[in-house]
């Protein structure tokens, strides 16, 4: 990704970007965790286009982009363009347990790209860009193995290949820099997203209990090529 590799070595400087505020939901990135919220961090491919489709769902608090999964602490967007430091480029969603519910969240995850790619996404190739789930509670382990399973189920029937997804827990995370922080919501974007999604929809799995109205999900159509490029910033007003 010639474009954003040469817009960030001009632009970005390495600051503490869990200090800024949520371009389009208004609330702090790194906003303390109270007891009804939830946090977990997933790898889609480029993070600018998968951070979008997590902060539009009812109930979302904040997102924010960064890496994880990697050894370096600390490291910059160039260092994980290398590939040598082993992080994925992720979005961190944290999310009020009230109103919408993990299974949610792992149902936008599976089906919003291609897990089944490994280290690459559409036409971004390179270990950062690999499909993962990294979660802080080792009890959510056991629902994302879950959702796995079915959604590999399906892309079975479909005639896709093996899902290659990095399920983890206790993974360090690291803002990214502010620059790409909802980059798609900022003035003077470049519209770009390399997801590849399926258009394999996940249905019920043992022990999802989904929370938003099916409604919602009409906001998302994966037959449009990069959809989630095609409508606004906004979050989805919950019907």
């Amino acid at each position: 990704m010639l474009f954003k590799w040469l817009t960030s070595m001009t632009t970005d400087k390495k600051i503490d970007s869990a200090s800024g505020i949520h371009a389009v939901l208004g609330t702090q990135l790194g906003i303390p965790l109270e007891k009804e919220y939830g946090e977990i961090f997933f790898g889609c491919g480029c993070f600018w286009g998968a951070e979008k489709g997590f902060w539009k769902l009812p109930g979302v608090i904040t997102t924010a982009v960064g890496y994880a999964g990697g050894q370096t602490n600390n490291p910059s967007y160039q260092q994980v363009c290398s590939g040598l430091t082993g992080h994925a480029e992720v979005v961190k969603v944290v999310w009020d347990k009230r109103i919408i519910d993990l299974s949610d969240l792992l149902k936008l995850f599976w089906e919003c790209h291609d897990p089944t790619q490994g280290n690459r996404q559409g036409n971004d190739q390179g270990s950062q860009y690999r499909s993962a789930i990294y979660t802080p509670k080792l009890k959510d382990i056991d629902l994302c193995i879950k959702s796995r399973d079915r959604y590999q189920q399906l892309l079975n029937s479909k005639g896709f290949g093996t899902i290659t997804t990095e399920i983890k827990s206790g993974e360090n995370f690291y803002y990214a820099e502010s620059y790409h922080q909802q980059y798609l919501a900022k003035p003077g974007s470049r519209p770009y997203c390399s997801a590849m999604p399926t258009q394999v929809l996940l249905n019920d799995f043992p022990g999802n209990n989904y929370k938003l109205d099916n409604s919602v999900w009409d906001n998302y159509d994966w037959k449009i090529r990069h959809c989630i490029l095609r409508g606004n910033n906004k979050q989805i007003t919950k019907l």
